[in-house]
């Protein structure tokens, strides 16, 4: 058995069902791989998954595009590459509570924002405001990254970015009214978000063996899809008391599953879908042209 590890993008959560589904049925072990997961939560987010990456703290980190970019153009470069996607398409929204009568990103100005200071979010949140109408002129606080969607709901902050497949649930599952608004709605052609992440050394070195973790972890995904029930069971088992008591798991698994994809496309990316995101980043000056040439993703461990 060869360990394996996997730091987390957040608290367990419908997105991560695939692999806790792999490993406690026994996929990983299958394959050879005893899989150790990183949680967020035991060092309150001290560090993130793309900085435990570089640190050779993981194997693996789940993150947004945007960390394998980074990683990439940070000035001591980490060859960092994209080998998974867990949606097929964007699920995050920015979203507000109803009674905030914020009912278009425009009227985000002047109010307040809770950002999780990740790369070029606050960017697309301006932009976003823009592409509505306003100035993007929005006050910016950054709150601990675990407590950011108690800010909205206390109503310390008028909006923030959530998945809707998960926070979105938990307000639908207690009857919170919120105000959703989805980037591609304004001009912003979001690339995959989360995606998991390696780097291209340990790519090189543990090839065989990462097509084995990707394999099984795609057949964790798939799983759901036949094994609603067993799947919530096993979900349940991980998620933190908060959300075990807030969130509808049911409801979310449901939402969540036509975007895991199916046996031919499951954690597969799209050239076309990563080209568009970056060519955005450039016009927008947020990143220089010579992203557009660097192989940012990949999906060569797929057999």
């Amino acid at each position: 058995m060869t360990t394996l590890r996997l730091a987390l993008d957040w608290t367990p959560n419908v997105n991560h069902i695939g692999f806790l589904i792999s490993k406690t049925l026994g996929y990983y072990e299958a394959a050879g791989i005893k899989l150790e997961i990183l949680n967020p939560q035991d060092d309150n987010y001290a560090l993130t998954p793309g900085k435990k990456l570089e640190l050779d703290k993981t194997d693996f980190a789940i993150a947004p595009t945007e960390t394998v970019i980074s990683l990439n153009n940070k000035r001591n470069k980490v060859e960092a590459v994209a080998v998974y996607t867990i949606l097929q398409e964007d699920l995050s929204r920015i979203a507000s509570l109803r009674s905030s009568k914020i009912d278009s990103p425009e009227q985000l100005d002047g109010n307040i924002y809770a950002s999780y200071n990740a790369r070029y979010e606050d960017h697309i949140v301006r932009e976003m405001v823009k592409n509505a109408g306003g100035k993007g002129d929005f006050k910016i606080i950054n709150p601990e990254k675990l407590g950011i969607w108690n800010t909205l709901l206390q109503g310390k902050a008028d909006a923030t970015w959530i998945f809707d497949n998960w926070e979105g649930v938990e307000a639908e599952t207690q009857n919170i009214e919120l105000k959703k608004f989805k980037l591609e709605d304004y001009n912003i052609p979001y690339g995959y978000s989360p995606i998991v992440l390696t780097t291209r050394k340990k790519l090189k070195a543990n090839q065989h063996l990462y097509s084995k973790f990707i394999e099984a972890t795609k057949k964790g995904f798939l799983y759901t899809k036949e094994n609603l029930q067993e799947s919530k069971e096993i979900l349940q088992n991980h998620v933190t008391s908060h959300d075990l008591e807030n969130i509808d798991l049911i409801k979310s698994i449901k939402w969540t599953l036509p975007y895991f994809g199916d046996e031919l496309n499951c954690g597969k990316m799209n050239s076309y879908k990563v080209k568009t995101f970056l060519e955005w980043l450039v016009k927008h000056k947020l990143e220089q042209e010579n992203i557009l040439d660097q192989k940012l993703f990949t999906n060569e461990l797929f057999n």
